[in-house]
């Protein structure tokens, strides 16, 4: 007879090393750098205010519906005033009515005041070079260690340093190795390889000059808030929301989500759900019948979508400079536009594919949005693909500003003069938003001889106070802010109104 054997069963482990399952629960993903650096960002800016825009920013945001007004319109507008969605030009009159009720006194014109954002930027600054400078010389007490990071070396101090500093790699070796500085030669790192240079005899500010290595300090330096050109900021003094528009939210507090879109009878859909503070922008711009518009950055496609949806323009050109996002763009108007082929693209609508940067149609636009690239802290926070804090992307994000201010330059050369402009970002940095406006502002006074007004929006926000929460009090010069709210989880959404005078 056959005798039963017992069998064992050893556990093996996985044989993954770093890669194991407990290793990679601490590993650092793209939210959790992105969360890091907003921490330490924002903290510093907002102070205890940022403890509630973080739970909000980090907790799914709030919609509003846009009905479409090519599509089954009334009976839309009843099936979300069913599910008590309420509609945004009700609030509004409300609000005006409200305000009617006050005296001119009770709203001010905005201060060019930034409630200390200068002063706090100047700190942060600071300290990002003193990390800097740390991790670049490990040991602080060594003598001859420089005490600053000086990244400008076209000031007037220039040939003093050129004195000091070493002309190329090789010779401020030899020199080194003259001074008998003991160098550890497995730190040498081949330059085309890696971010190179990062030797401890060797100034900061040489480093600037690798392709490879960008200064996080940098990046607060593109804050300037110092008049170097003629400025004037006048109170708009007037809003008129569009007859034709249906927007539709719930009121503050209530997060309850709207129904998904349906197909009309008209074949396009019913309704198109996006982030309501994306509504403002083009809200803003006050569109006119006869209008000819530029949407710069225009994809996905809400803000065209609604600057459409007014019935005002006469053409409206939607830019992007990817092609798959001016696909992305397409797909949207095909979407929701009665006959899109026969009676909209090429004729009342434009799609073109370019860097804004490089458009060149000047002076030949009344409106211009312009929504552009920044670092979407919603979307960082929230969504691992496409952020902008991965590692790789780290010299893309700390030149933000400078892409933001070479968009918003051009655009305002695109204005026929008389025009207006709404530049906006879904971002709460300082840098981003009145940094870049007034970068933008100095470079077409100074090269092109461009004078602007900006437009006080304090009463048009007044009016929309039931529905969002705006920065206050204000830390902004030339816009408003709608920041994120847990009763309202709108925003982030940044927005300056610039008219063209010259």
């Amino acid at each position: 007879m056959l005798k039963a054997r017992n069998v064992f069963m050893l556990q093996r482990r996985w044989k993954g090393g770093k890669k194991r399952w407990n290793a990679l629960q601490f590993k650092k993903t793209n939210c959790d750098r992105a969360l890091e650096s907003f921490d330490d960002f924002y903290g510093s800016v907002y102070g205890t205010r940022w403890k509630n825009m973080r739970v909000a920013l980090l907790t799914e945001h709030k919609y509003i519906a846009m009905v479409n007004n090519f599509g089954d319109t009334e009976q839309t507008c009843s099936m979300l005033e069913m599910d008590g969605a309420i509609n945004v030009k009700s609030l509004i009159n409300v609000a005006r009515e409200r305000l009617d009720g006050k005296t001119d006194n009770s709203v001010s014109t905005k201060l060019p005041s930034s409630n200390n954002v200068d002063s706090k930027l100047d700190a942060l600054l600071k300290k990002q070079q003193e990390r800097e400078m740390a991790s670049i010389y490990p040991s602080a007490s060594e003598d001859g260690m420089p005490q600053q990071l000086n990244y400008n070396s076209s000031e007037k101090n220039q040939s003093t340093q050129e004195e000091l500093e070493p002309q190329d790699f090789k010779q401020s070796l030899t020199k080194a190795l003259e001074e008998d500085v003991h160098l550890d030669e497995k730190r040498l790192v081949d330059p085309q390889f890696g971010t190179g240079g990062l030797y401890e005899y060797m100034p900061a500010h040489s480093i600037k000059g690798m392709e490879d290595w960008v200064a996080e300090s940098e990046h607060y330096k593109y804050y300037k808030t110092n008049d170097a050109f003629p400025l004037r900021i006048e109170l708009e003094d007037s809003f008129q929301f569009p007859e034709h528009l249906a927007l539709y939210t719930y009121e503050m507090g209530n997060c309850s989500n709207f129904k998904a879109p349906k197909k009309c009878l008209t074949g396009v859909l019913s309704h198109f759900l996006m982030d309501g503070a994306s509504t403002l922008p083009p809200l803003f711009l006050q569109i006119q019948p006869g209008d000819r518009v530029l949407d710069a950055c225009a994809a996905p496609g809400g803000k065209s979508l609604l600057m459409l949806q007014t019935l005002h323009s006469d053409l409206l050109v939607c830019n992007d400079v990817q092609e798959s996002r001016v696909n992305k763009l397409r797909r949207v108007m095909q979407e929701y536009l009665f006959d899109f082929r026969e009676r909209w693209e090429g004729k009342r609508l434009i799609l073109t594919q370019s860097d804004a940067r490089n458009l060149s149609e000047y002076a030949s636009y009344d409106k211009i949005l312009v929504d552009v690239p920044c670092t979407t802290d919603r979307h960082s926070l929230m969504e691992q693909d496409n952020n902008i804090f991965k590692p790789t992307r780290i010299k893309e994000r700390l030149r933000i500003p400078e892409l933001q201010a070479g968009i918003l330059a051009n655009c305002l050369r695109l204005l026929r003069p008389g025009g207006s402009l709404v530049y906006s970002t879904c971002s709460l940095s300082p840098v981003q938003n009145d940094g870049v406006v007034h970068m933008a502002l100095e470079k077409v006074f100074t090269e092109h001889g461009i004078t602007t007004t900006i437009k006080d929006l304090s009463l048009q926000v007044e009016l929309f106070s039931d529905i969002f929460k705006f920065e206050y009090p204000k830390g902004l010069k030339y816009g408003q802010m709608v920041i994120p709210f847990l009763p309202a989880n709108f925003g982030p959404m940044y927005f300056s109104k610039i008219v063209r005078n010259t």
